[in-house]
């Protein structure tokens, strides 16, 4: 039977719905007139001149993978409470492979194996033979390489979320600009005005508010986490290549995480094969590229 692992976070999508029911809650308990609330003129400076500003100020793929980021805000991050056991379960078996059949044993666990290219690149390291502090220093490179890589898209993000708010100013003022032009001609056209200057304000305010800099920071997290795992994959490397016991690994690597997840040997050997299996499954999906 195909397995189905959930790779949507809830809690993300819910705190972004209840966000946007308060706004809509709060305008239609106000007004009737809901329309009044768009403007279209406010809405392309804000959003025109911020994704305009971005793509003048970023590489293009950095801007469009800031985009994603919007909709990978609502996705699980890869490296979880769950995963970091799993992962360790995963080195622990390695030690058992290096212990029985040497370094050459981790041959079969690399290539299409291992689907995440920053742990296939440290297992080839390991089995080419490497000094234990010669891929320490290798891995901490390529693990800072890849996290720096991957916030570039958080950086664009939060010059978004700077920018749209002074959109939102330079739509008040062209608001302005209309009312005052009106004032001693056709009194309608300040209405006009009028909702130009305050719309805009208040679409540049939600736009950084409610998309960016949620997907900023959610995206931070995500990959500070990923990096804190990372580095304790390394540190499991590290240890494979010193070919040190399995028990030493399991009390090596249980420093980098909370004392109630703890791995235990002994209270993996107890589980049924099927539930093991299903750990280890998890992991390797969550180590999948996005």
């Amino acid at each position: 039977m195909e397995r189905v692992v959930q790779s949507v976070s809830l809690a993300t999508i819910a705190g972004t719905v209840f966000g946007f029911c308060l706004i809509l809650g709060a305008i239609a308990h106000g007004t009737d007139n809901y329309l009044s609330f768009l403007s279209v003129e406010g809405f392309l400076i804000v959003i025109g001149g911020t994704i305009a500003n971005a793509f003048m100020s970023y590489q293009s793929n950095y801007v469009m993978l800031a985009f994603g980021a919007m909709w990978h805000m609502a996705k699980k991050p890869k490296a979880t409470r769950e995963g970091l056991n799993a992962e360790i379960m995963r080195l622990i078996k390695w030690a058992y492979l290096v212990h029985s059949k040497g370094l050459q044993g981790l041959e079969g666990e690399g290539g299409a194996k291992i689907k995440e290219p920053l742990l296939r690149y440290g297992v080839d390291l390991v089995v080419t033979g490497y000094q234990p502090e010669v891929i320490r220093k290798m891995m901490n490179t390529a693990v800072e390489a890849d996290f720096e890589r991957s916030i570039t898209p958080v950086t664009v993000l939060r010059n978004m979320a700077s920018t749209s708010p002074a959109f939102g100013m330079v739509g008040t003022l062209v608001g302005m600009v209309i009312m005052l032009q009106n004032i001693q001609g056709d009194m309608s056209r300040i209405g006009t005005g009028l909702a130009v200057a305050l719309l805009a304000t208040l679409y540049g305010i939600i736009m950084a508010r409610l998309f960016c800099l949620p997907a900023a920071d959610k995206l931070m997290q995500k990959e500070e986490i990923m990096r804190f795992r990372n580095y304790m994959m390394t540190e499991g490397l590290v240890l494979l290549a010193e070919k040190q016991s399995p028990r030493y690994m399991q009390d090596k690597l249980n420093s980098f995480l909370d004392p109630a997840i703890h791995f235990d040997i002994d209270e993996q050997l107890k589980k049924p094969a099927a539930e093991i299996k299903d750990v280890a499954f998890k992991a390797q999906e969550a180590a999948k590229p996005a």
